[in-house]
C-alpha cells in the first residue's frame, strides 16, 4: 500500500508542476512558461558592441558609461534594452524590435551633454567640467541622508561660483541630453569647487544620479565596433523550429525508451517529463532570457538525464542477469552507476559554470540553460527514478522482464 501510495504522489507532484510550467495559477504567477524571455536572436532585434578608446577606463567609469546609454535608450523608448559590460572596456548593448543596426547606432550615439542651467536656460557649467561625482551618506541636520557630491575642475569651479552667487535661493536644474534629471536649490554661494545636491534620495537613486552626471564628463569615448540585427519573423520562425524538433526529439526519445527498458523505460519516462516541466519552472521563476544556444542546453542537457537513465537501467540489467532478485539488483544497480554518473555531470557542470564565468551574451545562456538542466537531471535521475523503480517493485511487479531481464 505505502509503495502505491509513494507511486501516486510522485505522479500528482509531477502533474502539478507540468500544470504550473505550462499554464500556471492566474496572470501573474511565476511559474508560468510565459516568464521567459526571448533573446534577440528568438524575437528579434539588434545587438551592439562599444569598446573604449583608449586606456582601461575604471569601475567607476564604465559604470557610468553604462547609465549614459541607459538614458540615451530610454528617451528612445527603447525601453526594454539591456545594457551590460563586458570585460574591461566593452558594453554591449542589446535592444530588441529593431531590424537596422545602423538606425539604433545614430539613436544612441556616443556621447552625452550635460549642461547645468539658471532658471532661465542659460547654461552657467557644463559637463566636461566635472571632474567626478559620487554617492555618499552625510549629516544634513536631521542624521544621514543619501547626497551625491561633485567635484569641479578649475574652470568649472569659477563658472560655478559665479552661478551660485547669483541664484541663491533659486534651482540649478541639471539636464542630460535635454532632459532634467535634477534640479537642486542653491542655498549658498559656492565657491571650492564642491557641492552637495541633496534632497529626497534614496540610496539607490543617488548613487543612479551620480553616475548619470559622470556620464555627461566620460574621460574617453564609446566607439561601436560591431553590431548585428535579426528580423523578428526570422527569429520567431527558428525559434518555432526550435520547439518543434525538440518535441519531436523529446517524444521519440520517450518511445525508445519504453520499448528498450520497458517498465523501467516508463519510469525513465515519467522522470524526463518532470525534468522538462522542472526546466521550465526553474527559468520562469530566474525570468531567463532563452536563446537559441540556450535551447541547445536544455537539448543537451535532456540527452544527459536519458544517458544518466541508461547507465543505471544497464546496470540493473547486468545484475538481473547475473542472478540476483529484482530487488537486490535495483538497489546494486543504482549503487554502482552512481559514482560515474556523478563524475560526468559534476565536469559538465564545471565547464558550464566556466562558461558563465567568462562567457557573454548567448554564451552565458548556453552556459545558464545546460548548468541548470544538469542538477535537474540528477535529481531526477537519481532520486525520482531510484524511488518509483523501488515502489514499482514493492508493489509486486517483480518479473525480471519487466527491468530489461530475460524470463525465469
Amino acid at each position: 500500500m505505502k509503495s502505491v501510495l509513494k507511486i501516486l504522489g510522485v505522479v500528482l507532484g509531477i502533474i502539478i508542476t507540468i500544470y504550473l510550467a505550462y499554464f500556471g495559477i492566474g496572470e501573474k504567477n511565476v511559474f508560468c512558461y510565459s516568464h521567459i524571455n526571448l533573446g534577440l536572436d528568438l524575437r528579434g532585434g539588434v545587438s551592439i558592441v562599444y569598446e573604449v578608446d583608449g586606456e582601461v577606463p575604471t569601475a567607476s567609469d564604465m559604470a557610468a558609461a553604462v547609465a549614459m546609454i541607459q538614458v540615451r535608450l530610454d528617451k528612445e523608448n527603447y525601453t526594454e534594452a539591456e545594457v551590460a559590460i563586458e570585460g574591461d572596456r566593452r558594453i554591449r548593448v542589446n535592444i530588441p524590435g529593431v531590424e537596422d543596426p545602423q538606425e539604433a547606432i545614430n539613436s544612441i550615439g556616443a556621447t552625452a551633454l550635460l549642461t547645468f542651467e539658471d532658471e532661465t536656460g542659460k547654461v552657467v557649467l557644463e559637463g566636461k567640467n566635472i571632474k567626478s561625482a559620487v554617492f555618499q551618506l552625510a549629516d544634513m541636520g536631521m542624521g544621514n541622508e543619501a547626497v551625491v557630491a561633485i567635484k569641479l575642475d578649475d574652470i568649472g569651479t569659477e563658472a560655478f561660483k559665479i552661478a551660485t552667487e547669483e541664484n541663491i535661493g533659486k534651482p540649478i536644474i541639471i539636464k542630460l541630453d535635454g532632459h532634467i534629471i535634477s534640479a537642486p536649490t542653491v542655498n549658498e554661494a559656492i565657491r571650492n569647487g564642491e557641492s552637495v545636491i541633496s534632497g529626497s534620495f534614496t540610496e539607490q537613486s543617488a548613487s543612479q544620479l551620480a553616475d548619470r552626471i559622470e556620464a555627461g564628463s566620460l574621460p574617453f569615448a564609446l566607439i561601436p565596433i560591431s553590431s548585428s540585427g535579426v528580423g523578428a519573423k526570422l527569429g520567431m520562425d527558428a525559434f518555432n523550429a526550435s520547439v518543434e524538433a525538440a518535441i519531436v526529439g523529446f517524444i521519440i526519445v520517450l518511445i525508445f525508451m519504453t520499448c528498450v527498458y520497458r517498465l523501467s523505460g516508463v519510469v525513465a519516462d515519467i522522470a524526463l517529463t518532470l525534468y522538462v516541466s522542472l526546466m521550465i519552472v526553474v527559468l520562469s521563476l530566474i525570468q531567463a532570457t532563452l536563446t537559441l544556444p540556450g535551447i541547445a542546453g536544455i537539448i543537451l542537457s535532456i540527452g544527459m538525464a536519458v544517458d544518466a537513465n541508461v547507465i543505471i537501467f544497464t546496470r540493473i540489467k547486468e545484475e538481473i542477469l547475473s542472478g540476483k532478485s529484482v530487488r537486490s539488483a535495483v538497489d546494486s544497480g543504482f549503487h554502482k552507476a552512481l559514482s560515474g554518473i556523478i563524475d560526468g555531470n559534476v565536469t559538465t557542470l564545471i565547464a558550464s559554470f566556466v562558461l558563465y564565468m567568462f562567457g557573454s551574451g548567448i554564451i552565458k545562456s548556453f552556459a545558464t540553460t545546460l548548468g541548470i538542466g544538469i542538477i535537474l537531471s540528477m535529481f531526477t535521475a537519481l532520486i525520482v527514478t531510484r524511488i518509483l523503480l523501488r515502489a514499482f517493485v514493492a508493489s509486486g511487479l517483480q518479473n525480471p522482464v519487466l527491468y530489461g531481464g530475460t524470463k525465469q
